[in-house]
């Protein structure tokens, strides 16, 4: 951090703690400091404060105003640091040292910490940020990747080139820990016969820790250096070595650290070795391999988040044995019985992450009703003699952080609207009230609020592409395929996602004419805005992304539509807070979730989807459009085929045209009333803190008192 006058030293704990990141008074403080260079930095602080000119700093120093606001800001961070008095903490005030350990493979936090993907770490970071909203003693585990995952080019031709940007870590509120005597790893463990030395660095969120792992240490082997460096790395070997590293190694950095979670959840199969690991504590302390098994879990929720097979890691089961050497002599087993744990009916041979998660886990869960159901189907080889529906795998809806995804503006309307106390109104937890009053909601003062938004994300595609001309392209069309040529009028439909082929962002390509009388109708025109990575090992995945990108190239669409490269969380939030229309196209039953839609509609932005994930809950007639599912199950071309045809339907003879139908104000009453449920039915029902809160009263609070029932494992 840079020297900061006395008066303004505060703002250098504030950027030390992501609180800041959701504290709508904490990011006005930097924004009021200097616009330009806020927007500059991404909203990163720490960067922001480096790059701010010293003469403004001195300003907001002799400015009482500002000094007055600054502590007013801190003393609510300092609250931050207890849980006495929040809703777990009222509730069950007897758990609060009883911790939950959150083990997952990202966490996507803020976009000046690249630590993500996607969905997934997404998720995971909303998680952390309701939890430190809701006092749930949470701590989280995670890897550090200083190479991040990767940074997206388009060729002119549309092929996506990838490349890394170093993560800096003097320019992310992250601190590297020191073991005993000061040496800089925490925990050792062996893989392949070597041991790694893990380093851990701590960072705050709100009221959790995080504590992410690498091995970038000169004691390691310099092969092992880079293991942690990169997400989702390319090559079998690499990504075992990485889930071995993020299980077994960070129980142990728990363990030297003095943490003794109650509960321990693993996000996704990648954590799985986590529960592993504490089997074979509990037998080293002198239980039984039935008895540690038993105690495991009874205390760990796992959660699945994708019913797409290759979502699922599965590894050599030679190869494991090579990378967490015998570990069955140390618990007391054959070989065979353990690599029994982590086998699927489906796939006999190899280790299978999420069997060995659902084989050790009490709790086990989908993330949307729809996935659940999928789930108990497409796992009940492990339980064979239960029918389907009778299989043990819940669901819980996934939910995102509000004070995260809405924007200031909508916040501030429901400010007016629901109570003046911004802080009660969101994190209430009995919403009946409060979707009733969204319901009230003045028209104008709702689509005022939504132009707004508008010209912010236009400026945004402006912007952006005048940066990439200068920086890097030399090509007019790229310029065009930026959004340059977007009409700022026009009906604008936003499509965000992972370029995986069941996401099916060609769906709306399928019929180029049909598309085209749409997209260039003088008196009702439409335009699209399309964004989003293609994984780099997924062939397939770029091909689509390809033949996506060179339509916007295209003069048939008369430029509108267009791409916006290298997708993350700062254009995320321009895109869903500031188009008028979500689609989401995923082909039936492959969608878990979909929380990008949640995201859009606490803006205001109804959503059009197929019927699969959370859309299938929270779809009610009036909040958006659904293309509904067949009655039975039918061919993939087929269904794109179907989808494709109600899609254009869809479009041509209810969105479009109500969107255009203005009253004598100039405003689209029916449409108005459409982002007004949208609000409603997410406000209510689709946040983070509903999620954590069935988390808690279902899985934490029974698993920290010990009042869960381990009578119906898997079978071995």
């Amino acid at each position: 951090m840079p020297a900061l006058p006395p008066a303004l030293e505060g703002l250098a704990s504030l950027a030390g703690n992501l609180s800041w990141s959701w504290h709508r008074q904490a990011r006005a403080l930097f924004k009021n400091l200097d616009e330009v260079t806020w927007h500059r930095t991404r909203h990163n602080p720490i960067r922001f404060l480096n790059e701010i000119e010293p003469s403004r700093l001195e300003r907001a120093a002799a400015d009482p105003t500002f000094v007055a606001e600054l502590e007013r800001v801190l003393q609510w961070m300092e609250g931050e640091q207890s849980n006495e008095h929040t809703w777990f903490g009222r509730t069950w005030p007897d758990l609060r040292e009883r911790p939950v350990a959150y083990f997952c493979a990202e966490f996507g936090f803020h976009n000046s910490v690249p630590i993500y993907s996607g969905g997934l770490g997404i998720l995971a970071g909303d998680h952390c940020k309701g939890s430190s909203d809701l006092g749930l003693p949470l701590v989280a585990v995670g890897l550090f990747y200083q190479r991040g995952y990767f940074d997206q080019r388009v060729r002119l031709d549309g092929w996506q080139e990838d490349s890394d940007e170093i993560v800096a870590p003097d320019l992310i509120p992250i601190t590297p820990l020191t073991g005993m005597r000061g040496v800089p790893y925490i925990a050792v463990i062996q893989t392949f016969g070597r041991p790694v030395h893990v380093r851990v660095w701590s960072m705050r969120v709100g009221r959790v820790p995080v504590y992410l792992m690498d091995t970038a240490l000169e004691e390691n082997h310099p092969d092992d250096r880079a293991l942690l460096s990169k997400l989702y790395g390319e090559g079998e070997d690499l990504r075992l070595r990485q889930e071995w590293i993020l299980g077994a190694g960070g129980v142990r950095v728990l363990r030297a650290l003095g943490q003794e979670p109650a509960v321990w959840h693993a996000n996704e199969g990648h954590a799985s070795f986590m529960m592993l690991e504490r089997v074979r504590e509990l037998v080293a302390s002198g239980k039984s391999f039935e008895e540690a098994v038993a105690a495991v879990r009874a205390t760990s929720v796992f959660t699945t988040h994708t019913p797409v097979p290759a979502g699922h890691d599965n590894f050599d089961a030679t190869h494991v044995a090579d990378c967490m050497g015998p570990i069955w002599e140390e618990l007391g087993i054959s070989r065979e019985h353990l690599f029994q744990l982590a086998e699927n009916p489906r796939q006999p041979g190899r280790f299978d992450m999420t069997a060995l998660a659902m084989r050790l886990s009490t709790h086990v869960n989908g993330v949307s009703q729809r996935h659940g159901l999928v789930s108990r189907t497409m796992w009940k080889g492990l339980w064979p003699d239960r029918p389907d529906l009778q299989v043990p795998i819940g669901a819980i809806t996934n939910g995102v952080h509000l004070a995260t995804w809405m924007a200031n503006p909508m916040m501030e309307l429901l400010d007016r609207h629901l109570g003046p106390d911004w802080w009660s109104w969101w994190t209430r937890l009995d919403n009946s009230k409060q979707e009733e009053r969204i319901r009230t909601i003045d028209d104008l003062d709702l689509w005022r609020v939504h132009q707004g938004l508008r010209e912010v994300l236009f400026r945004f595609m402006r912007e952006d592409a005048r940066r990439r001309f200068a920086d890097d392209w030399k090509e007019a069309t790229q310029v065009v395929g930026a959004g340059a040529l977007l009409d700022p009028d026009a009906f604008t439909i936003g499509f965000a996602r992972r370029f995986a082929t069941y996401k099916r962002a060609n769906l709306i390509f399928r019929d180029p004419e049909r598309l085209h009388r749409l997209l260039v109708n003088a008196r009702r025109p439409v335009q699209l805005i399309v964004a989003g990575k293609a994984h780099p090992a997924d062939h397939p995945g770029k091909l689509m992304l390809q033949s996506v990108y060179r339509f916007t190239h295209d003069p048939f669409y008369e430029g509108r539509v267009a791409f916006v490269q290298d997708y993350g969380m700062y254009p995320a939030h321009i895109l869903v807070q500031g188009v008028d229309l979500w689609l989401n196209l995923p082909r039936v039953p492959m969608e878990a979730s979909g929380t990008s839609g949640m995201k859009a509609a606490l803006n205001g932005v109804p959503q059009l989807s197929t019927e699969d994930g959370w859309w299938e809950e929270a779809w009610d007639g009036t909040n958006g459009w659904t293309i509904r599912r067949p009655a039975t199950e039918i061919p993939p071309e087929d269904a794109d085929a179907r989808d494709a045809e109600e899609l254009y339907r869809l479009l041509e003879q209810e969105v479009v045209p109500l969107y255009y139908d203005r009253d004598e104000r100039g405003i689209p009453a029916g449409w108005v009333d459409r982002m007004r449920n949208a609000l409603r039915v997410a406000v209510g029902h689709f946040t983070a803190h509903r999620m954590l809160r069935e988390y808690t009263e279902r899985y934490y609070v029974p698993s920290m008192r010990g009042d869960v029932s381990a009578d119906d494992p898997p079978t071995v």
